[in-house]
């Protein structure tokens, strides 16, 4: 096994009614200003930010607000956010939403808190050495983001996705109310549970020692999602499902699930970086429509990986050999994703990339990682590009 240091700050309040303590938590955290950001109307139409503003309200702290946040959020919308912050003397900030929130507000508090462009922390020029404070109000299982140290962010010029990974973003706590994700569209809710399902494959999937303990808590992470997520298929109103599949994507993310490894793969994010940033895809639908052919590019270079996960996962239970079984594993992956009505390859995403664009993303993404990336096999640009031909 690998050392590794445990750290995840973030206070969890789960539960119902749980988004009426928000004042409260950012009392208890010393904001006396919130910038109070969000999405599109979907939290406003609910009561939802209504009832955040009265919590602080009954604090006596003061907010801003900035809406309008998109998935694969703007850095645009972060500059905005800057400089409100600055403008307004803001000392807190608080993300209503869901992973796209999350991560414009942990640009923001590097911006606000740092000198120089924000963006430069994510194109690897600089490190941050400051972040305001961020709290979470959560409203998509997905992302994580509401206990990582992750961010990602899309420039504008020239649409390209890159992330920043720092603890100094993490959350200092994150209201958790599985009766808020019940009004999401079900493709939305598919997106999702493909999203917590991949931060933790992405750690198992892996060609360096791991710690038996981890293996079985992300294997049983990765079970609970696939079979909750068909639950929500049928039964979107069930609490139970909800509040497993909200907890399980703050566990996949917050890197629990791979204590003791190498830190994981993650070659799928990046191919998936680069269809968002191209394509402003949902991620995790991007997701989805890469994993197959990544799967297969990779996995005779840490069979046992993908047999152990064939088996203790995906339920495989017979084959003329290990091949077969993986494969089978594979396939029982992919129609899971099926099911779900999520893509398993670019056309059922609905992309149709010439191969100019597929080497281009190829390109970038290769450059992104510093040339490779990934950890069941290293991928270079050649790699990536033969994976997203595979993908079409």
């Amino acid at each position: 096994m690998q050392n590794f240091t445990y750290y995840t700050p973030t206070k969890v309040v789960f539960g119902r009614g749980t988004e009426a303590q928000t004042g409260a938590l950012v009392r208890e955290q010393g904001g006396k200003k919130v910038l109070l950001h969000y999405g599109g109307g979907s939290a406003s139409r609910s009561g939802l930010l209504d009832r955040v503003r009265q919590s602080l309200r009954e604090q006596e702290i003061s907010w801003v607000e900035l809406g309008g946040v998109v998935p694969n959020p703007r850095l645009s919308l972060v500059y905005r956010g800057i400089e409100l912050v600055k403008q307004e003397q803001v000392d807190f900030i608080l993300a209503v939403g869901g992973g796209s929130v999350i991560d414009s507000a942990k640009a923001i508090g590097y911006g606000a808190a740092g000198e120089g462009d924000v963006w430069d922390y994510y194109a690897g020029k600089r490190k941050p050495q400051a972040s305001l404070p961020v709290g979470v109000v959560l409203t998509i299982a997905a992302s994580g983001s509401e206990m990582s140290n992750s961010t990602v962010i899309t420039n504008e010029e020239g649409w390209i996705k890159k992330g920043c990974r720092n603890d100094l973003c993490r959350p200092r706590f994150a209201v958790m109310n599985p009766e808020l994700t019940m009004t999401l569209p079900p493709y939305q809710t598919a997106c999702g549970c493909v999203d917590i399902l991949m931060h933790t494959m992405e750690r198992y999937f892996t060609s360096a020692q791991t710690m038996e303990l981890t293996d079985g808590i992300a294997e049983a992470l990765m079970r609970t999602v696939i079979s909750k997520a068909e639950i929500l298929m049928e039964e979107p109103d069930n609490y139970e499902a909800r509040a497993e599949i909200m907890w399980a994507g703050s566990l996949s993310h917050n890197d629990l699930t791979g204590f003791g490894g190498d830190g994981g793969d993650f070659a799928c994010h990046g191919l998936e970086h680069e269809l968002g940033g191209l394509y402003d895809v949902a991620h995790g639908a991007g997701l989805a429509a890469v994993w197959g052919s990544w799967a297969r590019y990779v996995y005779r270079s840490c069979p046992a990986r993908f047999l152990r996960f064939a088996l203790r996962v995906m339920g495989v239970v017979d084959g003329s050999g290990w091949e077969e079984i993986i494969e089978k594993g594979i396939e029982a992956v992919e129609a899971f994703f099926r099911s779900l009505g999520m893509p398993t390859s670019l056309r059922e995403l609905g992309l149709a990339p010439t191969e100019e664009e597929l080497a281009l993303m190829a390109r970038k993404c290769a450059a992104s990682a510093g040339g490779h990336k990934g950890s069941a096999r290293v991928l270079y640009e050649k790699d990536m590009l033969a994976i997203y031909e595979m993908a079409r």
